[in-house]
């Protein structure tokens, strides 16, 4: 997967340097936390933090059937993600947009129920029973998002935007 990759002079420094996609991927794998942006059927945004893997070039995550943000999704996939760190002058923050998709394929979600285990430990183990995953808060649907544009902000000297297209 090799995305488009450039530099947006307007938000960077003349000494910045495009991102790597490479590194922005091991980011997006190594984050724990994740910011998920649905749209309410009313078309106002609805944001919540949540956990989620990278696996096969999607960010994945899961939701109960009934929360928020997995009606939003029934109506509307477009979903944005962010992580990042809550300082200025230093990190770096990506922003993924594109479309959740919901995940159903329980060899699929067996890897994505091993890759919760191994990022986050023994107590987000899940089961995977008729399309979903299951666990002691019940069931959660799973969905996965192909980045269909991704923004990396570098933070610091020098700080940077780069734009990867997919």
């Amino acid at each position: 997967m090799d995305p488009r990759t450039s530099l947006d002079p307007r938000y960077s420094d003349p000494k910045a340097a495009p991102a790597s996609w490479p590194e922005a991927a091991g980011r997006l794998a190594a984050a724990e936390v994740y910011w998920l942006t649905t749209v309410r059927p009313d078309g106002r945004p609805h944001v919540t933090p949540l956990i989620a893997v990278w696996s096969d070039h999607e960010l994945c995550f899961c939701t109960g059937p009934d929360e928020r943000k997995a009606r939003n999704l029934a109506g509307n996939p477009a979903v944005v993600l962010t992580t990042g760190t809550p300082t200025l002058g230093e990190g770096f923050d990506l922003v993924v947009e594109g479309e959740a998709a919901r995940v159903e394929d329980e060899g699929r979600l067996a890897v994505l129920a091993e890759a919760y285990v191994g990022k986050y430990g023994p107590e987000w183990r899940f089961e995977v029973r008729e399309g979903a995953f299951v666990g002691d808060g019940g069931t959660a649907l799973v969905f996965a998002v192909a980045p269909r544009t991704v923004f990396g902000f570098a933070k610091g000297d020098p700080f940077g935007q780069t734009r990867w297209r997919f």
